[in-house]
């Protein structure tokens, strides 16, 4: 059955090469290939399928509906169904099947559901990393899974409010459990418990315990579940798990005590009897699980790979974490044995209607035994019953197998009640007193069956499947018409299959269910007589109800899904369950405590249909308990059925399931056998049709299935448009190409936000767009191509000529030289050959002369016989030819016509005939027309052929003759020149004869000399030949010195450099290794500290709220600064401890890791009591001091104020000071500079720096005078306000003191003394300035002297310039440099000697600071000692001039020990980052906190050092919990943290840090304590702070990275958005708001610039940046690996554009040493990786050498991921993938898929000192701390 699609659309796109569908026997579909357009009214298409094969598929006569059309491969592995463009049942098969063969893929989304298929395999997708990167993301951002649905139902509970469930349904093995548990378990590890109860792992632990006591071995199934299960999850307002609630239906009972062949029982029972040998076990008398009859019937008592020993303990740490105890756990395990051993009861017939128990039976003695019962009363009602009517009762025998069908019903009871017992202490322990705000059901239920004998079990489970159905198809129904009205598209009502009928017949009045219950109440009803009953009510009258032809014992109803016939025996005795009531009373009379508990909880049930007023089902029914009909009981309860007990049940769940927001998970099992990653096409689509699948793709297929954002549509097809078609206003533009490219408007629909498409328009618009796109590639590559090969021509024809000009130079040389030696041997031979062929010429010309003459005349003589006789024969033969010819001629002649005559006649009738006939046909004419052309074309090439041979011979007959003419004036000229040569020679014979003679005897003279020649050349030869071989004797001995020579050296160096080399690398390998050992132990410590700074929070935390909890005392309340004293004290303390324990934990081998953190753990929990106890007495001593401080504060506040003045008057000298000498050093530094500047002789001209700096010094002094007039009208002020604070009782105005002022001032002996005091001051400010003038003026000459030598230094420069430019070059250089390097040193011993006299002038300025200071102090106290508060008043005051005081500092700041707290809160609690870095030195809290430390070292206080540092770090400690999200805050303190650990090192007088120190910075080391201790606990703080640093940048970069690097389109229009199904992505198209790589780049910029601003060690930052890149690349590679429409060509292009991108901006920021390139390498190969090519066995070479960063489950998972967006990139083949994987195979490296995008890197911190002095150091008023003064 498959939907078909509307045959005109078919008829339209159902052209050649178009392929389609078509059914198949085997594969259910075929794909094949039209070899012929389709024409309206063919019955017959001609296809060829994908193995080649021809065939005819013939249409159906009566609908002449088309096949089913293929989607484009570009379609094909979609994560979603709904995306296809082609929307049928053959599409769907497929797409399941690549994905699940080719990609491994096991999820599909189907809209709403999400299908997910068993692999019968373990696959690495289900860790905690996985559940990591699901969360939080959107359901269609990342590929289908399970996560993704319980991800998607937690965020709607959260964002609606509503409560959720999520339906799991599927065949026996089809993974429901598995996938049920993953999404719990999901649910557990994203929203942890709302308290420290772990209620997460009590709800996963509850998954082992119903797994033991209610899955089983099935011939489908290893672990098959044998109930259905409802969990609800609670949550509370924060959506943190607080509990949950179970509900079960429908155990099936009968597998306790029967099993099919390869079947077992339940696990619990083999999980007991492998654990037989335990002590514990040992009263249970268990054995093997093949001695007991109620196991060994499947024959099949062990599974593959199942140790069921161990699953037994996991059982029982399952039932601990749940709160039952081991006496309850062993009480459970007693009553599974006795189920065993009561199934070995064996009974004995006495007659046909009795029998008896064998007497001291021993597997009854055992289950009596077992189950404290007496073992007679027990035989008896085994072997008998009672029975009641309504006059008397009395006791009956039973058969014996009556007898047995008790003794198993009792065990199915038994059993079935100790399930509904352990379910409900499950739930009771899963139960939470926190209300409940919402709650996510997990439905984990049958699926629809049918097997070869269907009984009452399968019908129940159909039934309920039945009920889903309907609420499926609803739900998709009403989803679908939503999204329609949402957008305000018009639709019709389609209509849907509803299966009420089929729920009426099963349920209604009257229905099967109600006929079997009133079958039930008949006292002989009977199956038989309730299958006529089912016959006479429904046969004929419904149509899902059917008989079997050849049964009167069966039925058969017509399903959603399929036909089922179902078998009427035992639906009865099903349905009753009938257990004897007397046997259940011997039970209740146990001894055994819960037995009797069992069975007391099935008196309490209420009645299904009740509920309690909230609406709730109770604890106590959440399991739908089995009636247990009794006979003789009158009890409702009790008389209900199996069948209307699971009606109820079945009820309630689906109104629980109507008010919750239902998520689909459909499981499908691809094969019958079990085998891994294999799909039988046939059960895959009968599981399909029965889930429900087809029904939601029929619903959308009947709409616009395929729909688009008007963005995405514009990204996808905007290849389609031209320039002119885009208009700012998207949405039109899309309406504008639309309405060019599909003309029918019927075909799409336009709604508010998104474009709906019917079926098949995406096919159609992917074509065009593919087609577009080839065209422009092709021209691309034709230009490109062409380009690259004129590049290679040009660069091989330049290569070719050069190569040509040589070897033409060459073989010109060597033919010259050829040509002139040929010359020379021609010449040679010309004259001797010309000699010897002359004279034998002539002889042979006088022989050849005489026998031609003879030969000639008799040749003539005898041809001239022949000749006539051959003319005598000719006229004979003429004649008589002749006659003979002319005869033969005539007779055949007449023979021929003859024969022509007769031919032609029949041929003409022939022709006429066949002429008649093409008559009427007119493709004769074309016919005919078609060879007339060919014919004349034929004739037209003959003619042009012709005309131009004729054309090519009259040129050669012209070329011929002129060649003819030339060579005949050449042969006359030739003929003329041998005459004259024939007179010549001639003349020149008679010479030759002459010289002949004289030849001769100069030969003979010649053979002499050449025999002596001879003999002289045959003993140089011998000679030579000699020496010759005792040269090459030598030589050949030579050689082989040479050649051991050098094999030895060569040998030497081999072994040398191996040596090297093994050394190298043995030592680089143990530097590697020691490095890994490091960084481990680093890690480890460094987890060690994360986790005690959890826990010390989480401490903080639980005394936080003890302390909000505890109710405060009256009138009490406790400030900031001591509860930060209090918290300072007790924490140092605990890290005290912490730091006494490193040493201990730093040796201690790796393998304690376990042990040692338990340790801790003990450590820590100990500490925190003691630290309990000493906060109480701390808190206690607290309010004590409060109280007396409080005291202390009311007292001083009923003193007068006389000191305020005196603070005053301190305060403002302090200023002064201050002020003076930071006017002392900006003159100081103007005058330096001044000096420093260009020396010439210009200097000491007027306008010249240091002319201007001399005027303006001359200048202030002058200011002097007016400055200190101004302060002797201070210190007046001053000694005014002293003289008002002697005052005992002063409470005049201001203004009245200075009118009594004045008034006192009128006293002439007061004028004349403050006179004198005036012309004294006077007096001594005149010396100063005479004074200071003095030294300005030798300032002034020094200056000068300097300029004159300045001037004489450059007479020199210019001498040695001139000497310079006389020498060579390299001699210029030397002697410039070498001339330069002596200037400078002399410059700078002159700048030294200067720097000491300003040093020296500067501390003697000091110390007369210091003298007039202690002048006027002294004055001071005189004055008040000698003078009497009343003379005081009376007496004016007498002026007297403040010099002004500095101090040499030492690099020290006092602060008192009440002003610790203060100090902490102002540096560190409430200081802003911000104001600090931007204004002020980076580290300056740190350098302040270490000069206090150096202080408090310096007084050799050690408490103080002690309080301080803790203060310290308890505040900071404070500072980054309450502020620790925020980024500057946490960098600000980490570049703080590492400043002061590093100043601890710097001054700690270890000669290791004093190298880079200079000799003042040596003197303020620490000289009393030592702080090593207290580095270590920085150093450890300084690590949790980066720990914390590194999870705040996580943090901020995490929404950013998808965002940024994968989903936004960095190059535009390099990759479009594909078809997208129901369930869309969140969209790459940058909108507002959404991040791109530049957000990433600025964000990077940002934590970079506050780091440097901060003072941040550079090695650090490296650090910092090199993990900001480990987590941007193991997130994107993370979301890449889990992303299948992100594995792409284009989309690896840009991964690579955006990792260039980042390592551009390391290059900007000079960070490229730091390893942060390095740990996007992963990243960069799988960008890589989806780029290259993937088809050859070179190919797999090249990936699996290139991806060495890859693992191979990462390598195989990128390629079966990777995705074609464009139609032609090709696929990755399968058999390319193994081969991957089989070169991989020998790689060990980790299994684990995705990489830990929380790992932390070890953090080291480098010692980096610091060049600041710290007696230079300023407080700026800012930070306020006043009450702290340098030292």
């Amino acid at each position: 059955m498959y939907i078909r699609i509307s045959p005109l659309f078919s008829r339209e796109v159902a052209s050649l090469y178009a392929r389609v569908w078509i059914p198949d026997p085997e594969e259910v579909w075929k794909s094949a290939e039209l070899l012929k357009d389709y024409k309206p009214g063919d019955k017959v298409l001609q296809l060829r399928l994908e193995e080649g094969k021809d065939l005819e598929y013939c249409l159906d006569p009566k609908t002449k509906e088309l096949p089913p059309l293929r989607n484009p491969d570009i379609l094909v592995g979609e994560n979603d169904l709904t995306a296809l463009s082609y929307l049928h049942e053959p599409a769907v098969l497929h797409n399941l099947k690549v994905r699940f063969i080719d990609s491994k893929l096991i999820y599909t989304y189907c809209g709403i559901v999400l299908v997910a298929i068993n692999p019968y395999e373990q696959l690495p997708i289900y860790g905690e990393d996985i559940i990591n990167a699901y969360s939080g993301q959107n359901m269609g951002d990342m590929d289908p899974h399970i996560f993704a649905v319980a991800e998607e139902a937690y965020k709607q509970m959260a964002r609606d409010e509503r409560n959720q469930s999520i339906i799991v349904s599927g065949e026996s093995g089809a993974g429901k459990t598995v996938s049920a548990k993953y999404a719990m378990r999901y649910f557990a590890t994203v929203s942890g418990s709302a308290s420290e109860a772990n209620v997460e792992e009590k709800v996963l632990a509850s998954n082992p315990i119903m797994e033991s006591i209610g899955n089983a071995k099935t011939t489908r199934n290893d672990n098959s579940s044998r109930f259905g299960k409802y969990i609800e999850i609670g949550f509370d307002k924060r959506y943190r798990i607080i509990g949950a609630n179970m509900r079960t239906y429908l155990l099936e009972k009968s597998r306790v005590v029967f099993q099919a062949e390869e079947e077992r029982n339940y696990h619990i029972f083999y999980q007991l009897c492998a654990s037989a040998a335990l002590p514990e076990f040992k009263t249970l008398r268990l054995g093997n699980a093949n001695y007991f009859h109620y196991t060994k019937q499947g024959g099949s008592p062990v599974i593959d790979g199942i140790d069921d020993a161990k699953e037994m303990v996991n059982t029982r740490q399952a039932c601990t974490l749940l709160g039952i105890s081991d006496s309850y756990q062993m009480g459970i395990f007693r009553i599974l044995a006795g189920i065993l051993h009561l199934g070995n009861v064996e009974f004995a017939s006495r007659d046909a209607d009795s029998c008896t128990v064998p007497p001291k039976h021993e597997p009854l003695t055992i289950f009596c035994d077992l189950m404290g019962v007496e073992y007679e009363e027990m035989a008896h009602w085994l072997c008998h019953r009672k029975l009641a009517t309504a006059t008397e009762t009395y006791i009956k025998p039973i058969s014996k197998l009556h007898a047995i069908n008790a003794r198993d019903a009792l065990a199915k009871h038994i059993y079935a009640n100790l399930f509904n017992w352990i379910v409900d202490h499950v739930n009771k322990a899963l139960h939470s007193a926190v209300k409940q705000h919402s709650f996510i059901g997990v439905l984990d239920i049958y699926g629809f069956e049918t097997f070869e004998i269907n009984s009452f079990e399968q019908f129940c489970i159909n039934y309920a499947n039945e009920k889903l159905q309907q609420q499926f198809n609803m739900h998709v129904f009403k989803l679908e018409q939503e999204e329609y009205m949402k957008e305000q598209i018009p639709w019709t009502l389609i209509d849907f299959y509803d299966n009420q009928p089929c729920i009426n017949l099963i349920e209604a009045k009257m229905g099967i269910l109600d006929l079997l219950d009133e079958e039930c109440k008949m006292p002989k009803g009977s199956d038989d007589t309730w299958a006529q009953k089912l016959y006479n009510t429904h046969l004929n009258k419904c149509a899902l109800f059917e008989k079997p032809r050849l049964s009167n014992k069966a039925f058969i109803i017509q399903h959603f899904a399929d036909k089922v016939e179902y078998q009427c025996e035992g639906f009865l005795e099903k349905n009753k369950d009938t257990v004897y009531e007397e046997q259940i009373k011997v039970l209740k009379s146990s001894k055994f405590k819960l037995l009797p508990e069992l069975f007391q909880d099935e008196e309490k049930v209420l009645s299904p249909t009740s509920a309690t007023p909230s609406g709730r089902v109770p604890l106590s029914r959440t399991v739908v308990k089995p009636a247990k009909t009794r006979p003789g009981q009158t009890s409702k309860e009790h008389k209900k059925t199996v069948g209307h007990q699971f009606r109820n049940s079945l009820h309630l769940l689906m109104e629980t399931l109507n008010a919750t927001t239902p998520h689909y998970v459909r499981c499908i099992k691809p094969n019958d056998f079990k085998f891994p990653f294999t799909f039988d096409e046939k059960r895959a689509v009968q599981q399909l049709r029965a889930c429900g699948v087809l029904e939601t793709i029929r619903i959308s297929a009947a709409g616009f299935p395929s729909r688009w954002t008007y963005q995405e549509f514009f990204s996808r097809y905007r290849v389609l448009m031209k320039q002119r078609d885009v208009l700012s206003d998207r949405k039109q533009t899309c309406k504008n190409v639309l309405e060019k490219l599909i003309l029918d408007k019927d075909k799409y629909q336009f709604g508010k936000t998104k474009i709906f498409f019917r079926a098949g328009q995406v096919a159609y618009l992917e074509k065009i767009r593919a087609d577009k796109l080839r065209a422009a590639c092709i021209r691309i590559q034709k230009t490109i191509r062409g380009w690259l090969m004129r590049k290679k021509y040009m660069r091989m024809r330049k290569a070719a000529i050069t190569i040509q000009r040589y070897v033409r130079g060459y073989q010109a040389r060597c033919y010259a030289k050829f040509l002139r030696r040929t010359r020379a041997a021609i010449t040679i031979q010309k004259f001797q050959r010309m000699y010897v062929v002359r004279k034998r010429y002539q002889c042979m010309r006088a022989a050849t002369i005489a026998l031609q003459a003879l030969l000639r005349g008799y040749m003539a003589r005898n041809k001239y016989q022949m000749m006539l006789r051959e003319h005598k024969s000719i006229i004979i033969q003429k004649h008589v030819r002749g006659w003979l010819a002319r005869v033969h001629y005539q007779r055949t002649l007449k023979a021929i016509v003859y024969l022509q005559c007769c031919y032609r006649r029949m041929i003409a009738k022939r022709e006429l005939k066949k002429l008649k006939i093409e008559a009427r046909s007119v493709e004769r004419y074309k016919k005919l027309h078609i060879g007339l052309e060919n014919k004349i074309m034929q004739l037209q090439r003959k003619i042009d052929e012709q005309n131009k041979e004729y054309k090519s011979l009259l040129e050669k007959l012209s070329s011929l003759e002129i060649t003819y003419s030339t060579e005949t004036e050449r042969l006359r000229s030739d003929v003329e020149r041998l005459r004259m040569s024939e007179e010549e020679a001639k003349n020149a014979t008679n010479r030759v004869l002459s010289l002949q003679e004289e030849i001769a005897k100069l030969q003979k003279e010649l053979h002499q000399t050449q025999s002596e020649k001879k003999t002289i050349e045959e003993w140089a030869d011998k000679y030579k030949h000699e020496t010759e071989q005792l040269v090459l004797e030598l030589k050949e001995q030579n050689t082989l010195l040479k050649t051991e020579k050098e094999e030895l050296n060569r040998r030497i160096h081999d072994q040398a450099r191996e040596i090297t080399e093994t050394m190298e690398k043995k030592l680089v390998e143990e530097t590697k290794q020691l490095e890994l050992d490091l960084n481990d132990e680093r890690l480890r410590y460094q987890n060690l500290l994360n986790e005690f700074s959890r826990l010390e929070e989480r401490y903080d935390d639980l005394k936080d709220e003890m302390n909000l909890m505890s109710i405060p005392k009256p009138g009490h309340k406790r400030t900031d600064s001591t509860h930060s004293s209090n918290e300072s004290e007790y924490t140092f303390s605990s890290e005290i401890t912490e730091a006494e324990d490193l040493p201990l934990r730093m040796e201690e081998p790796s393998e304690k890791k376990a042990p040692l953190d338990m340790s801790l753990f003990l450590k820590l929990q100990k500490r925190v009591t003691e630290l309990e106890q000493e906060k109480q007495s701390l808190q206690d001593e607290l309010d004590r001091k409060e109280e007396q401080a409080l005291r202390a504060k009311a007292k001083e506040e009923e003193r007068p104020p006389i000191r305020g003045a005196e603070l005053e008057y301190e305060s403002l000298k302090r200023q002064e000071l201050e002020s003076e000498n930071k006017k002392l050093k900006n003159e100081l530094n103007e005058l330096q500079k001044a000096l420093t500047e260009t020396r010439s002789p210009e200097v000491t001209a007027p306008g010249a720096p240091a002319y201007r700096v001399l005027l303006d010094q001359l200048t202030s002094v002058s200011e002097e005078l007016e400055v200190r007039k101004e302060e002797v009208l201070i210190l007046r002020s001053q000694l005014v306000s002293q003289k008002e604070a002697i005052q005992p009782k002063n409470t005049m105005t201001d203004s009245t003191i200075l009118l009594e002022d004045v008034q006192k001032m009128k006293d002439k002996g007061e004028i004349a003394q403050a006179y004198i005091g005036l012309k004294e001051t006077n007096r001594l400010l005149e010396c100063q300035l005479q004074s200071q003038k003095k030294s300005h003026e030798n300032e002034l000459e020094s200056l000068r002297g300097e300029i004159q030598s300045l001037k004489e230094e450059n007479n020199r420069q210019q001498q040695l310039l001139a000497q310079n430019l006389q020498l060579p070059p390299e001699a210029r250089i030397e002697a410039s440099l070498q001339h330069e390097i002596t200037r400078l040193t002399n410059e700078n011993l002159d700048l030294m000697e200067q720097l000491e006299k300003q040093d020296k002038t500067v501390r003697k300025l000091k110390k007369q600071l210091k003298v007039f200071a202690k002048k006027i102090g002294e004055l001071e106290v005189g004055q008040m000692e000698n003078i009497s508060p009343g003379q005081i008043i009376d007496e004016p005051i007498r002026p007297v001039n403040i010099p002004r005081k500095e101090k040499d500092f030492q690099g020290m700041l006092e602060y008192k020990k009440e002003d610790e707290q203060k100090l902490v809160k102002n540096l560190i609690l409430e200081l802003k980052p911000r104001g600090v870095a931007v204004n002020l030195i980076p580290g300056l809290p740190a350098y302040i906190l270490f000069m206090c430390v150096r202080h408090a070292d310096y007084l050799n206080d050690d408490q103080k050092v002690r309080s301080l540092l803790t203060s310290t770090i308890n505040g900071i400690k404070k500072v980054l919990k309450k502020r620790g999200d925020d980024f500057e805050t946490v960098s600000f303190w980490l570049s703080n943290t590492c400043r002061f650990l590093h100043c601890l090192k710097q001054y700690s007088g270890e000669e290791g840090f004093m190298k880079h120190n200079t000799p003042r910075q040596n003197e303020h080391c620490l000289t009393n304590f030592d702080l090593a201790e207290y580095r270590q606990v920085l150093s450890d703080l300084a690590i949790q702070i980066y720990q914390q640093l590194v999870r705040v940048l996580e943090n901020i970069l995490q929404p950013m990275i998808v965002s940024g690097m994968l989903e936004h389109e960095t190059i535009q229009g390099v990759s479009g958005v594909k078809p997208t199904g129901l369930r869309k992505r969140t969209s790459s198209i940058a909108d507002e708001g959404t991040y791109t790589l530049d957000s990433i780049i600025r964000q990077l910029n940002s934590f970079h610039s506050v780091m440097c601003q901060h003072g941040m060690d550079p090695e650090l930052i490296k650090q910092v940046v090199k993990q900001m890149f480990y987590i941007i690349g193991a997130v994107t590679l993370n979301n890449l690996l889990l992303r299948k429409d992100m594995c792409s060509w284009s989309k690896g292009m840009q991964i690579r554009y955006n990792v260039s991108q980042l390592e551009e901006w390391l290059r900007d920021k000079n960070l490229m040493n730091s390893g942060a390139k390095e740990t996007l390498e992963p990243l960069i190969q799988a960008a890589q990786l989806l780029q290259v090519k993937k088809k050859t066995d070179e190919d797999a070479e090249a990936i699996c050498s290139m991806c060495n960063a890859l693992t191979t489950a990462q390598i195989v998972k990128v390629l079966n991921l990777y995705t074609p967006v464009n139609e032609f990139e090709e696929r990755v083949l399968v058999s390319f993938i193994r081969t991957i994987q089989m070169r991989l195979r020998d790689r060990k490296d980790s299994p684990q898929l995705l990489m830990d995008a929380k790992h932390i890197f070890p953090v080291t911190f480098p010692f980096n000192p610091s060049s600041l002095a710290l007696e230079t150091i300023q407080i700026p008023a800012s930070l306020g701390l006043g009450f702290i003064s340098r030292v």
